[in-house]
């Protein structure tokens, strides 16, 4: 199946559900979004950036001033509103996937993807901007990380699809999720010659 009829194909299939990318901070949710929004020509959001929009300061800011459990009350009803507002890709901050009731909803509405990275690399990523990550503002943030990588991932692993970003480049990502999404959103002999393949 060539490239422009397999992603028409999972447009279709998708018919109103959105794409929601999930994964721990510095799996890659960000970039491979907007590559993937600009495939499957559907608007891209990223739940962090539409609670900064929201709230008119930036997330450490939330969290100092509010707490964590403010934030995530408000990050529970921003990303109910985007789901109910049609299809589109939808990148969740790290923790957004904990909660329950986010789950219900992307499973009422979405196909969940989990982006899967290395510890390694995701220290790599997430030092390029250690002022973004309130999370991490401890000792030791390798430690931190870790543990959270260690709480999250059988919840992560709940998604509908797993993708793995470690050591790949963007667009490899992008090229095997979308492999991933016709594998499971289209039903025809060709794509499942491909799976055999």
């Amino acid at each position: 199946m060539r490239k422009a009829a397999r992603l028409q194909a999972i447009r279709n299939g998708l018919g109103p559900r959105s794409v929601v990318l999930v994964g721990i901070m510095g799996a890659g949710k960000s970039a491979i979004g907007r590559l993937l929004a600009a495939e499957l020509d559907l608007p891209y959001f990223d739940s962090d950036a539409e609670i900064v929009a929201a709230a008119g300061m930036s997330i450490p800011d939330i969290f100092e001033r509010f707490g964590e459990d403010y934030f995530r009350r408000g990050e529970e009803r921003v990303i109910e509103r985007l789901l109910s507002e049609g299809p589109c890709v939808l990148s969740l901050g790290g923790g957004a996937f904990m909660s329950e009731a986010t789950r219900r909803r992307i499973a009422d509405r979405a196909i969940s993807v989990w982006l899967k990275a290395d510890l390694d690399l995701l220290m790599a990523r997430v030092r390029r901007r250690p002022n973004s990550r309130p999370l991490l503002k401890t000792a030791d943030p390798r430690a931190r990380l870790a543990e959270l990588l260690a709480v999250r991932t059988p919840v992560y692993a709940l998604a509908d699809i797993h993708v793995e970003s470690s050591r790949l480049s963007k667009r490899q990502t992008c090229d095997n999720l979308i492999r991933a999404l016709g594998a499971a959103l289209v039903k025809t002999p060709a794509v499942a010659a491909e799976r055999q393949a």
